[in-house]
């Protein structure tokens, strides 16, 4: 729904929600933001921690460039202002995962300023209203470790592998007043991220995840009091935190209570969010510049390079594959809505397919048999050049429709290229006209009754004699030449 439409039905009346989207994105690095730690997933508990992260005394913090750059080339990416000085804050607070006590972020002066997201409202339709999503900046932070009260029946583990991860925390303006336009904004964001290449975008394994601010008024009204949901991770369950906790401040408010502004969390399960902590306010962290490290400061040469370094971005592309390739609004914003799915495609055009024709099979064909084997395009069976190969034999007439999809079943079960099925298993089209009228000529004797119907007016039945020959050809039968053949007989029968 669009922001003028959706509206929560209360007691008292209509409600509107108000939604803001804080972004934990990891930063894509092979080591962590201040130390030469490993940052692979997967590994055993503590495995990857240096003496930094462990916070060791004397250690000092080494900023690592990789994850500077990263983080100014996703604020270019979103058309933010990069600030060419920047500098590192200690966030005091005491938790198990924390071994220093604080954590090393960017309050005051964060790397990248105010940028801006267009999203779709509905993706599937190309003539849906799009809205440009307010960025409020981009700053970077350490990740903490994690608590693990699954381990013991008494006490809890405590794994510091992510101890020093680094992140961009990428904090949204409260623009959004729909679950469904929080939900495009957190896919078209993770589409820039991961065409950018500065984040995997892998929700499920916490490389991405969103803190969720929820209030709500009345339409028009000044702002509510917010609530922060933390650590969502997938789009849906943000979407299905904005409602439930929505309802639940309408449902508060309309008893007569006060909503609280505090931390909360979301209970995949029970359908709920829960109470955490009160919502702290910044100086209840006591930040102040981090003493060990020297402000940021970022040459113009280091920004002219991050800037040549960016790739074409999924609007741009989308803007080309219409203009430039004729594809239809559609089918550019699903080609381009991420970036293996537009690699796969230009890979594909590379190896000599037409761009419409590819562009229809790769969203209809490749799409449905990735959907039904659970594979990811990435894991595609067929590669682009056996796909271009493929089409190139429906061009050139040596497959018909229905004989490429026979092919492409076994081209999905064996990865064999499509010529040596063709030939091993006679699948070749056939235009012999000989050949075709002789089948013809036995179908309509075999069906002189629908025959007399035809000659009758009853002209749909022409499709029926094109099924019956191309039935008992096996799908072999040129099409074209079936349809010209038939039509010749027909009129002279």
């Amino acid at each position: 729904m669009t922001e003028s439409t959706y509206r929560i039905q209360g007691a008292t009346g209509e409600w509107e929600v108000v939604i803001g989207l804080e972004v934990h994105a990891q930063i894509t690095s092979a080591s962590k933001l201040f130390s030469g730690a490993d940052t692979t997933f997967g590994a055993e508990p503590n495995a990857q921690v240096s003496l930094i992260d462990a916070a060791m005394p004397g250690m000092l913090p080494v900023p690592n460039v990789e994850c500077v750059r990263q983080a100014v080339r996703t604020g270019m990416a979103i058309n933010a202002q990069i600030n060419a000085w920047s500098r590192f804050d200690r966030k005091n607070y005491f938790y198990a995962d924390l071994p220093q006590g604080y954590q090393i972020s960017q309050l005051y002066h964060p790397i990248v300023g105010e940028g801006e997201i267009m999203v779709s409202l509905d993706e599937k339709d190309p003539d849906a209203e799009t809205k440009v999503i307010g960025v409020e900046r981009i700053h970077i932070e350490q990740d903490a470790g994690k608590l693990m009260h699954d381990q013991h029946p008494t006490m809890s583990y405590v794994d510091l592998n992510r101890c020093g991860v680094a992140l961009m925390e990428i904090v949204s303006k409260p623009d959004m007043r729909s679950p469904a336009e929080a939900g495009a904004y957190v896919k078209k964001l993770r589409s820039i991220l991961r065409y950018v290449g500065s984040c995997d975008g892998n929700m499920e394994e916490g490389s991405m995840r969103a803190d969720v601010n929820v209030s709500v008024r009345k339409p028009g009204a000044e702002f509510g009091t917010r609530t922060e949901t933390k650590n969502v991770n997938s789009v849906r369950f943000v979407m299905q935190t904005i409602e439930i906790e929505a309802m639940r401040q309408i449902d508060v408010i309309e008893s007569g209570g006060t909503v609280v502004q505090e931390t909360r969390l979301f209970d995949a399960e029970k359908g709920e969010t829960r109470s955490m902590r009160s919502k702290e306010d910044a100086h209840d962290y006591r930040y102040f510049p981090d003493p060990d490290l020297l402000p940021l400061e970022l040459s113009d040469e280091f920004l002219a390079e991050c800037r040549a370094s960016l790739p074409e971005l999924p609007d741009a592309k989308q803007a080309r594959y219409q203009g430039e390739l004729g594809l239809t609004a559609y089918a550019a914003a699903v080609l381009t809505a991420d970036v293996e799915t537009a690699r796969w495609f230009e890979q594909l055009m590379a190896a000599g397919a037409e761009p419409k024709a590819g562009a229809n099979w790769l969203i209809s064909d490749l799409f449905g048999a990735l959907n039904r084997l659970g594979k990811t395009i990435d894991d595609s069976p067929v590669s682009p050049a056996q796909a271009a190969a493929l089409l190139g034999l429906v061009k050139d007439g040596t497959l018909s429709g229905s004989l490429a999809k026979q092919v492409f079943e076994i081209m999905l079960e064996t990865g064999d290229d499509p010529a040596k099925i063709v030939e091993e298993k006679g699948l070749k089209q056939t235009s012999d006209t000989g050949a075709i009228e002789a089948v013809i000529a036995e179908i309509l004797a075999k069906n002189p009754g629908q025959l007399e119907q035809y000659r009758g007016g009853k002209e749909n039945l022409f499709g029926f004699f094109v099924g019956q020959t191309m039935k008992a050809m096996a799908g072999k039968a040129n099409p074209g030449v079936v349809n010209e053949l038939l039509k010749k007989m027909l009129a002279d029968a």
